[in-house]
């Protein structure tokens, strides 16, 4: 039996203010609006400003969080940040969103599972909370991937953007968020989408020591429409429900013809999944949560929902969770937005 005792109580989320369009693209590179669009389905995406880092947004989207649900996050117990993009490589991202916030008495953590790193975030602080470890949790997606994409490359560069999402998960000992969850890796597949400075061989095909996005996008797009429908198939399972009972389905955000495949696949509706891709291009650990907040404030996602998410990519990694959305106490108001 899942067992839970965690609930999301607030959310907020922040994009640069600098935009990346498809015309801007087709100024850099061979390319044009209707060839990414009928690819991707992305319009556009967001770049951070040359001081802009990965921190600095996750403090962003916990500000907005905080104003907008009159939230204190001065007594967080653990921070964790899930992104593939630190500022450093120590110390971590986590620990420098701590400082900058003034919060005195937190773990600090980075999680790195690429574009699964969210749902992974929130099934760890889940666990962490229901173990009775901890009590007050932020879980942040953020990225800033625009400084690991190669510009040159026609076939990445037009899928990449910064961004990213905060939500804060506390203890409900009556009304937990977290009703099933399911999670896998396939590490041999991981050659398939990487970013590596490495001098050594890891793979038996030769490694592009860029530091910049490598992927193969045909088998990515075939391990993901073939693994996240199962993946949907056993949280639901797990949770004693069916698909029919999922009010919205919120995978990550990478190419809309792949969300339309799987879709497909898992026999869900199009019509009741949420997106982030068409203004922010893939923000990988940021992409769900930047889809999910964009739900909220356009009044789709409502108390009382059951929500399905998604994240799979680099590592090869994915993680599905279903949620009870209870962001605010039964009886009260909805919250401003």
């Amino acid at each position: 039996m899942y067992s839970s005792k965690a609930r999301i109580t607030a959310i907020g989320s922040y994009v640069p203010e600098k935009r990346l369009t498809n015309d801007d693209l087709e100024r850099l590179i061979d390319t044009n609006d209707e060839w990414i669009s009928k690819r991707t389905g992305i319009k556009e995406r967001r770049i951070a400003h040359e001081d802009e880092y990965t921190s600095d947004i996750g403090c962003k989207a916990v500000w907005n969080l905080m104003e907008r649900f009159e939230k204190s996050v001065e007594d967080v117990d653990m921070i964790i940040v899930c992104t593939l993009t630190p500022d450093f490589n120590t110390p971590s991202t986590a620990a420098l969103v701590q400082a900058k916030l003034g919060i005195k008495n937190a773990g600090a953590i980075d999680l790195n599972a690429a574009c699964a790193g969210f749902t992974y975030g929130l099934h760890v602080a889940n666990g962490l909370i229901t173990a009775g470890l901890h009590k007050k949790i932020l879980v942040i997606g953020a990225e800033t991937l625009s400084r690991i994409t190669d510009y040159e490359d026609r076939t990445t560069c037009i899928i990449f953007g910064d961004g990213g999402g905060a939500v804060l998960v506390e203890y409900s000992e009556n009304q937990p968020s977290f009703l099933s969850a399911h999670v896998g890796s396939a590490g041999e597949k991981g050659k398939n989408l990487y970013v590596s400075n490495l001098s050594k061989q890891m793979f038996e095909e030769e490694i592009i020591n860029s530091g910049k996005f490598v992927q193969n996008g045909r088998e990515v797009y075939k391990w993901a429409v073939t693994t996240v429908p199962k993946g949907m198939e056993s949280v639901m399972e797990k949770a004693n429900l069916a698909m029919s009972d999922v009010d919205w389905f919120i995978p990550h955000s990478a190419n809309l013809r792949m969300i339309e495949s799987i879709c497909d696949k898992a026999d869900f509706s199009l019509g009741k999944t949420l997106y982030s891709l068409v203004e922010f291009g893939n923000t990988s650990a940021a992409t769900i949560p930047l889809s999910l907040d964009k739900g909220v404030l356009e009044g789709k996602i409502k108390n009382g929902n059951k929500l399905l998410l998604y994240g799979f990519g680099g590592g090869l990694t994915h993680a599905g969770l279903l949620i009870d959305w209870n962001i605010w106490d039964k009886g009260s108001e909805t919250p401003a937005l």
